[in-house]
């Protein structure tokens, strides 16, 4: 499953930024992977949280290993040695199984949030440990498929911006100019943005400062 969109989000973004238009060109369309289930998003972002998508692939597949099926029943079943085995930090095993409990015993109820405002969203994922605004933002926009999540907090993002708008920085300022302006169809500009940071384009560079050794 790919994170929809298609010509009306395309064409208002090209309508609104033409630099950003002219990226959509030639980059195409995105296939980006979404998982429509809440708690398997929540774990997996936890998992991932400071390492790379390479390392998260195989961490993520020891975790299948040797939990089966990923649900409520039997995170709250395996034992934490066993999850940290897996290549889990403690503190990681302890956001995880935090979690899990809190679903199973409806202290957290997860599939309220289908309901609820972006803002509102944030608010109740950030609640639980180890969960802050930018890792709520990432499960909205790769679980719930929200439209228009553009997070400041992201690095990708940042440079993305910074590629594609010739800026030595992204200050809080400038970033608030650029959502403004793809708004309501942020997050069709973040996986635009994204490839743009991962060089997608070979003639666009990264202008920040470059750090003094």
């Amino acid at each position: 499953m790919y994170f929809e969109y298609g010509n009306k989000e395309i064409e208002y973004l090209k309508k609104k930024d033409k630099i950003l238009g002219n990226a959509i060109d030639k980059i195409g369309h995105i296939y980006r992977d979404v998982d429509n289930d809440l708690f398997i998003c929540v774990v997996k972002q936890i998992v991932g949280q400071q390492i790379s998508s390479s390392a998260l692939k195989t961490v993520w597949a020891r975790i299948e290993n040797t939990v089966g099926i990923i649900n409520v029943e039997n995170i709250c079943n395996i034992s934490d040695d066993k999850l940290q085995k897996c290549g889990l930090s403690f503190r990681k095993v302890g956001y995880i199984k935090n979690f899990a409990q809190k679903v199973k015993s409806k202290e957290f109820d997860i599939e309220s949030l289908w309901n609820l405002s972006d803002d509102e969203v944030i608010k109740q994922l950030s609640s639980l440990n180890g969960i802050g605004e930018w890792t709520a933002e990432m499960i909205m926009l790769f679980c719930m498929q929200r439209k228009n999540i553009l997070s400041y907090k992201d690095l990708g993002i940042q440079r993305g911006m910074r590629m594609l708008y010739h800026h030595r920085n992204i200050d809080r300022k400038k970033f608030e100019k650029y959502k403004k302006r793809y708004s309501p169809y942020g997050s069709v500009a973040s996986l635009y943005l994204w490839e743009i940071s991962a060089n997608s384009i070979p003639d666009l560079t990264d202008y920040a400062p470059k750090s003094k050794k």
